[in-house]
């Protein structure tokens, strides 16, 4: 298995920042600051998103690999590889392929195994 390397960072949110709206990147992102809103990476694109103790996204994030030691309140759905750090604080379900998680981090949620892109639940609504 080849070691994970980040890409290098290409935008930075920072600390007393507040994003209010959905933010589409490519790259790395590194968040110190708020985004309310979801997070996704560019179509087709590997991307990491990097979040310290001091970052918080409200919203959704959709990413190929992350960092997380600050917090998320939604769902978090990464296809590659996503590390929770000590502070790491996720109110939401978290989508991962692949999982490391440190002595303190929280989800508070759950933690579904994919292997890819996660697939949206469909309801079968006829009542037949």
């Amino acid at each position: 298995m080849k070691k994970f390397r980040a890409p290098k960072v290409s935008t930075i949110v920072g600390q007393g920042t507040v994003l209010n709206g959905d933010l589409v990147f490519r790259g790395g992102l590194h968040l110190d600051g708020i985004v309310k809103g979801d997070i996704a990476a560019e179509d087709g694109e590997e991307v990491t998103l990097t979040v310290s103790e001091k970052g918080e996204v409200v919203g959704d994030v959709r990413v190929t690999h992350m960092i997380l030691n600050g917090s998320v309140v939604g769902d978090v759905y990464v296809t590659g590889r996503v590390e929770l750090a000590p502070q790491a604080r996720v109110t939401g379900s978290l989508y991962y392929n692949l999982l490391e998680m440190a002595m303190g981090a929280e989800v508070n949620g759950q933690l579904i195994h994919t292997d890819g892109e996660p697939k949206k639940l469909e309801y079968n609504t006829d009542e037949s």
